[in-house]
């Protein structure tokens, strides 16, 4: 068996070193390099591509949800966070597991047995959705910036210069004041992580920042369109009608 070759990326070095203590009776795993932030892991990963990476999320410069989102070429991930809020997220980007620190060796041991079951079928199973639906939250925590890649570049856009978001099939377009940006993601995610106060849902297919409506006209029989700061009008459902009356109290 070909040793799987591993790095692990955490801002703590005492959790790096838990990490390698714990594999260091696996003779099968390979440690190439270890990583403290998340910027040197993205490069770390493009550069080595590893079979395995052992991934922290909270973490300066850029977040593992972050990096994952950004790699082009997945390694067979395992989240390693004291945060069990980012499950959810971790599911649809099909991580093999999510370890909530402390965690015990034999809860680490099950978490290597299924990536090397993965790496070795070559298959990359999905997780069962019960195994991190379980830890899902009450809520999402809110989202102060979105990381893109164009091209070789990162771009980290604030939330303060989103001014919409419009639903293309499995993607989102990210409308914001230097451009406009793809991602894949859902519309549910951005309706639960943009805040409330400043976003509103006002179609299934658009999410849009309250202050950038300069005014809703009616549309036809029952029907709205918004007219925004910019120019750009976007369809408004009766559902979103009823928010945007709710928000702007008219």
């Amino acid at each position: 068996m070909e040793k799987i070759r591993t790095v692990i990326i955490d801002d703590e070095a005492p959790a790096r070193e838990i990490i390698k203590y714990y594999l260091k009776e696996l003779d099968f795993i390979e440690v190439i390099s270890e990583c403290a932030d998340g910027f040197t892991g993205l490069k770390t990963i493009s550069s080595l591509k590893p079979d395995l990476v052992f991934l922290d999320i909270q973490m300066p410069r850029l977040t593992g949800i972050e990096l994952l989102e950004v790699l082009t070429e997945k390694p067979e991930i395992i989240f390693t966070t004291a945060f069990d809020q980012f499950a959810i997220r971790a599911f649809e980007l099909n991580a093999v597991d999510y370890l909530l620190k402390p965690f015990p060796k034999r809860r680490f041991l099950e978490a290597v047995k299924k990536a090397t079951d993965r790496i070795q079928s070559g298959t990359g199973n999905i997780v069962p959705a019960s195994q991190l639906l379980a830890k899902r939250p009450e809520s999402v925590s809110p989202v102060n910036r979105i990381v893109v890649r164009k091209g070789n570049a990162i771009n980290l856009i604030p939330v303060e210069q989103i001014k919409y978001v419009e639903a293309q099939d499995d993607y989102v377009m990210i409308y914001h004041s230097s451009g406009k940006a793809l991602k894949q993601q859902t519309m549910k995610f951005y309706e639960d992580s943009l805040s409330k106060k400043d976003f509103v849902r006002i179609h299934r297919s658009y999410i849009v920042r309250v202050e950038e409506i300069k005014r809703i006209e009616p549309y036809g029989k029952d029907n709205h369109v918004a007219i925004l700061q910019s120019g750009d009008k976007l369809p408004v459902s009766r559902a979103g009608f009823k928010q945007l009356r709710e928000e702007l109290n008219f």
